[in-house]
């Protein structure tokens, strides 16, 4: 196994069990044990400490692992969106939109917001027209 496939490994059971409940609830049990202890080390600077480090350390971790997840679920999601819009009518030109530039895609999406609007006011004249005809019919 390479040390891409173990972090790989690794990283994805820690996301998913991170996620789960029992991760939660033995965080929870974790702070409530130190705060019970606080009494017990006169709620000192070491005692503070303790569970400072303790969250920095487990945070500054995680941080990466989860970013790791997400980056290949990103990616993934990103060739399946891809393989929908090459099988669909869609302009292929949508393909990768992911590597332009943030004025550039302020641009497509301001397309697709125009498109979007004119589609809305064409269905708003649409049901304007069906309710003139159901009023026509009452009359």
């Amino acid at each position: 196994m390479t040390p891409q496939t173990a972090f790989r490994r690794f990283s994805d059971a820690t996301a998913r069990h991170a996620g789960r409940p029992a991760a939660f609830l033995l965080a929870v049990l974790v702070v409530v044990v130190w705060a019970l202890t606080g009494p017990l080390f006169h709620f000192g600077d070491t005692w503070q400490l303790v569970i400072n480090t303790g969250t920095t350390i487990i945070t500054f971790l995680m941080v990466f692992l989860i970013q790791s997840t997400q980056n290949r679920d990103s990616a993934a999601l990103q060739i399946k969106l891809d393989e929908l819009i090459c099988s669909s009518r869609a302009h292929n030109a949508l393909l990768a939109l992911e590597e332009l530039d943030e004025r550039e895609l302020e641009l497509i999406r301001n397309h697709y917001a125009r498109l979007a609007e004119a589609a809305r006011s064409d269905l708003a004249k649409f049901e304007e027209a069906i309710e003139d005809v159901r009023q026509a019919g009452r009359r």
